[in-house]
């Protein structure tokens, strides 16, 4: 047998090469790597973030289109993307209060939906099947969805893909928009492989209803008590897929061996991002709504979607709101609702009232603040950011508001996270009360009385 003479060497250095490439795969996340089974090529075109994309919607009639916006009727358009020409494509207007709103102040600058398979099943874009066109409503920085998309992406967490695109209908300025992949059947492949689970975007009919099935609470074996649920299923479903979500459910409700029911890291990490970004139109706050379900062999997981009204601007909505930027920017991560919101949210209760679990979410959270914002990665995702779409903000003609008060809006971004993390990393090393009840009694806060928040966006802008 043939030895060469630094064969020993050779073996160790491999060894150590090898063990390296392993601890990558396990962290790619954190180590900027990514599995080249799961990015698509539409990844690396459309949400290719580093510029802004061009995109031209065709179709007859666009007044009469935005004039019955209400009725989120697809028409058929033929899209351009950066040259691009793809025909027969479904386009509709999208959105709910935001769609409300502004057909009610008499404007057209609507989020849409882009079903580039709605008439022709074969269709795609690269392997996208749907995506959406944000109208940043409420959101005068153009930054809350995107950002938050970030944040999650960071702590990786499966969520959309996003990029910055300017508009046009017929070849007429339209505005900057933010493409969105819509969390579809090109998106669980992407994340989670092609056997995929299943997927539902858990909706209420009525605000009045207790909305159990909405919040993840057991209320019986019985499938008719899920109908929030399973009604809004992405995908087909069949009686053993709706027997195998709620007895995941169950378990979640006996607060016992969540791991064989929870995705215990996607969801810890899921929730460090919602909570920092003071998100109540979520999950968290009194609707219970605005996520997605992903369910695999009986494992649960939380999908991210909708932060236009984030970073405590939910309550700007309100005929009573609330502008108190302290009270916010304090929000205590350990009970980020109120005692009557927390117990009915199984998911984030459950989950933190098990020790090992709860210690993690803390490490999580730890883990954000440092390398995200500590180490000055945050600032210069919203310094490229800004630069790169200013010139588009300063031409939008459908914005909703003036460019002064888009930059107003980025500083008070800005500030409003600056002080959030300072006030987070206070919670965790224990110099700022982390749950309500102590902050009832403990007044050390971050100071945010500087801060207004309808700076970021709100309602009043559309009357201007």
């Amino acid at each position: 047998m043939i030895r060469h003479k630094h064969f020993d060497k050779i073996v160790i250095v491999t060894t150590v090469l090898a063990l390296i490439f392993a601890t990558g795969l396990l962290f790619k996340g954190q180590w900027g790597l990514q599995s080249t089974d799961s990015m698509p090529p539409y990844a690396n075109k459309l949400f290719d973030d580093s510029y802004v994309h061009q995109i031209d919607l065709q179709f007859n009639d666009p007044e009469s289109f935005f004039a019955n916006a209400k009725e989120e009727k697809y028409v058929e358009a033929t899209i351009t993307i950066d040259g691009e020409v793809f025909e027969n494509v479904g386009l509709r207007v999208k959105g709910n209060n935001s769609l409300r709103l502004v057909e009610r102040y008499g404007l057209t600058r609507y989020s849409m939906k882009i079903e580039f398979d709605h008439y022709n099943k074969d269709l795609n874009y690269y392997g996208l099947d749907k995506m959406s066109l944000d109208c940043s409503f409420q959101d005068n920085s153009y930054l809350k969805n995107y950002m938050t998309y970030q944040m999650m992406s960071f702590m990786e967490v499966p969520s959309s893909l996003c990029s910055y695109t300017w508009v046009t209908i017929n070849d007429k300025d339209w505005g900057l928009f933010l493409a969105i992949e819509e969390v579809e059947e090109a998106f669980v492949k992407r994340n989670f492989g092609k056997n995929y689970g299943k997927l539902y975007k858990p909706g209420y009919r009525s605000l009045d209803d207790e909305n159990a099935d909405i919040a993840l609470k057991y209320i019986g074996d019985d499938v008719e008590n899920y109908n929030n649920i399973f009604n809004n299923a992405r995908f087909d479903i069949t009686l053993e897929d709706k027997k195998r979500l709620i007895e995941a459910i169950k378990i979640l409700d006996s607060g016992k061996n969540l791991e064989t029911a929870v995705n215990i890291d996607e969801v810890l990490a899921y929730f460090v991002v919602q909570v920092f970004v003071v998100n109540m139109d979520s999950y968290l706050g009194r609707t219970g709504h605005n996520y997605f379900l992903y369910e695999e062999d009986g494992i649960m997981t939380m999908i991210p979607w909708d932060y236009n009204l984030a970073f405590a601007t939910y309550s700007l909505g309100m005929p009573n709101p609330i502008n108190d930027a302290t009270l916010y920017v304090n929000y205590p991560i350990n009970t980020p609702a109120s005692g009557t919101i927390m117990k009915n949210r199984p998911l984030y209760h459950h989950v933190m009232k098990n020790d090992d679990y709860y210690k993690k979410y803390h490490e999580y959270f730890d883990y954000f603040v440092k390398e995200y914002y500590g180490n000055g990665y945050f600032e210069k995702k919203i310094a490229k950011t800004t630069k790169m779409i200013a010139p588009y903000v300063k031409k939008d003609p459908t914005a909703f508001c003036s460019y002064e008060d888009y930059l107003l809006g980025i500083e008070t971004f800005k500030e409003f996270c600056s002080l959030r993390f300072q006030s987070v990393r206070g919670q965790l090393e224990g110099k700022i009360a982390s749950t309500w009840k102590e902050q009832e009694t403990n007044t050390t806060k971050i100071n945010a009385d500087h801060i207004w928040l309808p700076d970021m966006g709100e309602i009043a802008d559309l009357k201007d």
